[in-house]
């Protein structure tokens, strides 16, 4: 391998032709760049695992390892004849790819010292020059070769330090690589690793014959098969390709699973919120399959998915053509349409449903009859924002008796049930730990660091199930309860701060909602006061949300109210920013620390044109202000890219990052998402 026969040979000196080497460094260097694009989405939510990521990136890394070292023995001109060995050919790409396998994955891991990085890179280059001298072995020719043992020796060298310094690139800015230029300059490094060693490689390379040839010299003969070239260069398409047709694949099954039922396929209940909040709902009906639970027990959960799927047939065979099913609760389904003139089709559709559900239904050879009852109500002579409520009021009256009823709502009859009970409830809720609290991420999309959390209220009734906030909410303000419920607010997350604190959990500024009403006066202190002596826990971990429409009408109050709150430690940011009409001539006088945008905003970003033009100059203005800027209700990565372009550092909040979790279940997810972000603050 590294010795010469002492008889005398005769030398044969092959030259290269250049834009075959510059092709072969340009494919090096694309497929590093696909590899990274590939870790990219290892970082993001994905239907797909991390591993299918890191698999996929490995085996663009190494087929580009691959494609480069045939490319680059093509432009090698030698005067003799030459083939490959198939079987070694394609073997050669093994060590490429389990290489770079091993060295993406321990560059993704998070590493506070350079010892794994070393690896990392010693791992790759010892994996490049795997498969280069086994693609050498794959070549059958006249000539024979030895190696020059220093050469051969720095060609390893070569590969295993560059390939560290691009590792190492690659996981100190990891959280850069969203960026086009770092990112390319990553691939060209990579690039530039594979291609050093391989032509210092051939360097070490001495071809020479001891014996005369068969057939004598060839002049100028490429040391490769055209029919290669062509291979490596499907592979790399095909590998492209499949990256494409994965990413594609896994938003289309991401915006599947967050916006469709998956037992029915129907539009599931963030849907149905989106077009309640649009106000495109003239008349609404809600289906409840009543007793459940009666045969969950008897048969099991997969029975109960039957009659869940049987009922779902039923109502979309028989709904009124131009009204849309949702599906918003495990047995209640809405029936929604936009034109008012529909209100007495929906309510004929809605008796054909209920007259077909009182007959027997046959499920697994076992006939039963499906409870229900339908509510119906439509937005004329009322406020389409409380049609929900006003439908949802029907159910919950206590003269409910699912006996497949189609009621229609009466204001003096649902309402006042509803909201009685409601007002009634509310005290045994915060003794009885009916109400929770949830809290959602926000996240600074570029650094990927937990800016902070925004706690938000949960209900769960015992007999009317999870309230919607946007139902119970309206109610306790009306009726004077929500400045009690918010006291329990600050209790509770006090309490979790100061919980999180002995469990050596970092804890993390945390948004609490403050009525209008209660935000100036002057017993909000003195509980903020109270709960944070009481835990033994630093002011500045509490942020108050006040919305602008609350404080316009009594701001002078409102700027004593924030510096009061301020200079205490407490910091004040201002919500729904955009929805009121006098707040901006008010805006430079209050002392606030934030700003958050409306999902309203938000949710037709970037395809309208005005809403994307609210959202620059409100960012401007922010930060012209040395505001924080806090993006409410982000949902696609189509809202991340606009925003992460008119902003050096947004900060969101959505279901993109992660829906509102419990207290551990966040815990959990900062977890995983330190993990895969590499940097949490």
């Amino acid at each position: 391998m590294f010795s010469m026969p002492e008889s005398d040979v005769l030398f044969l000196h092959g030259k290269y032709s250049l834009p075959i080497v510059i092709l072969s460094v340009l494919i090096a260097c694309f497929a590093s760049y696909t590899a990274l694009s590939m870790n990219e989405r290892i970082k993001q939510n994905s239907f797909f695992s991390r591993n299918f990521w890191l698999g996929l990136a490995s085996v663009a890394m190494g087929l580009g390892i691959w494609a480069m070292h045939f490319i680059g023995m093509s432009a090698f001109i030698l005067p003799v004849s030459m083939k490959y060995n198939i079987p070694l050919t394609i073997l050669s790409v093994l060590p490429a790819i389990l290489a770079s396998y091993l060295a993406f994955y321990i560059s993704n891991r998070i590493n506070h010292t350079r010892w794994p990085q070393a690896l990392a890179g010693m791992t790759m280059g010892i994996g490049i020059g795997a498969m280069h001298y086994i693609g050498m072995t794959a070549m059958e020719t006249e000539a024979k070769y030895v190696y020059n043992p220093l050469l051969f020796i720095l060609s390893i060298a070569i590969a295993i330090v560059v390939s560290f310094v691009a590792l190492y690139i690659f996981s100190s800015l990891q959280k850069y690589m969203g960026n086009f230029y770092v990112k390319s300059l990553t691939s060209l490094i990579m690039g530039l690793a594979v291609a050093s060693m391989h032509y210092t490689g051939m360097e070490a390379v001495v071809f020479y014959t001891d014996e005369p040839f068969t057939s004598g010299l060839h002049h100028g003969q490429h040391m490769n098969l055209p029919l290669l070239v062509i291979a490596v260069a499907l592979g790399i398409s095909v590998i492209l390709g499949l990256s494409g047709l994965s990413s594609l694949l896994d938003r289309y099954v991401d915006f599947r699973l967050n916006n469709f039922d998956a037992l029915t396929g129907l539009p599931n209940r963030r849907q149905f919120e989106k077009v309640m909040n649009s106000s495109a709902m003239s008349c609404l009906a809600i289906i409840h399959l009543h007793g459940l639970e009666k045969w969950n027990s008897r048969y099991g959960y997969e029975f109960g998915d039957e009659i869940i799927k049987a009922g779902s047939e039923i109502i979309v065979r028989l709904k009124l053509g131009t009204a849309t099913i949702y599906r918003i609760e495990g047995n209640r389904f809405a029936v929604a349409s936009a034109d008012p003139r529909d209100y007495e089709k929906l309510k004929l559709s809605m008796l054909r449903i209920a007259s077909v559900l009182k007959k027997s239904l046959e499920f697994n050879e076992k006939k039963l009859v499906v409870d229900m009852v339908c509510a119906v109500t439509s937005s004329h002579g009322y406020e389409r924002v409380d049609l929900f409520a006003n439908t949802m009021a029907v159910l919950h009256h206590s003269g409910i008796m699912y006996k497949h009823e189609v009621i229609e709502y009466d204001p003096v009859v649902h309402t006042y049930a509803f909201e009685r009970h409601l007002v009634h409830d509310i005290e045994r809720a915060i003794n009885e730990n009916e109400l929770f609290v949830v809290y959602q991420p926000k996240i600074c999309t570029n650094t990927k660091q937990i800016f902070g959390v925004e706690a938000l209220l949960r209900w769960d009734h015992p007999m009317h199930g999870l309230v919607p906030p946007g139902v119970f909410i309206p109610i306790l303000e009306e009726n004077g309860k929500m400045h009690e419920v918010t006291d329990w607010i600050i209790d509770h997350v006090c309490k979790q701060i100061s919980l999180w604190n002995l469990q050596g959990i970092k804890a993390f500024k945390i948004a609490i909602n403050i009525p209008g009403s209660y935000f100036t006066s002057p017993l909000l202190m003195g509980i903020l006061k109270e709960s944070v002596s009481k835990y033994e826990i630093a002011s500045n971990y509490l942020e108050l949300e006040i919305t602008e429409t609350s404080v316009i009408d009594n701001i002078e109050n409102a700027i004593r109210a924030v510096s009061e709150f301020k200079e205490y430690g407490f910091t004040v940011a201002l919500d729904d920013f955009g929805t009121g009409v006098s707040s901006l001539s008010y805006l430079k006088r209050l002392p606030i620390s934030t700003l958050k945008i409306d999902k309203s905003f938000v949710d037709d970003v970037p395809q309208s044109d005005k809403d994307s033009a609210i959202i620059k100059a409100i960012i401007s203005l922010g930060h012209s202000l040395k505001l924080k800027v806090v993006i409410e209700g982000v949902e696609s990565e189509e809202q991340i890219k606009f925003l992460s372009t008119n902003s050096e550092n947004p900060i969101i909040q959505g279901y993109y990052y992660s829906k509102p979790l419990r207290a551990g279940e966040l815990v959990d997810w900062i977890d995983d998402f330190a993990s895969v972000a590499g940097a949490v603050q």
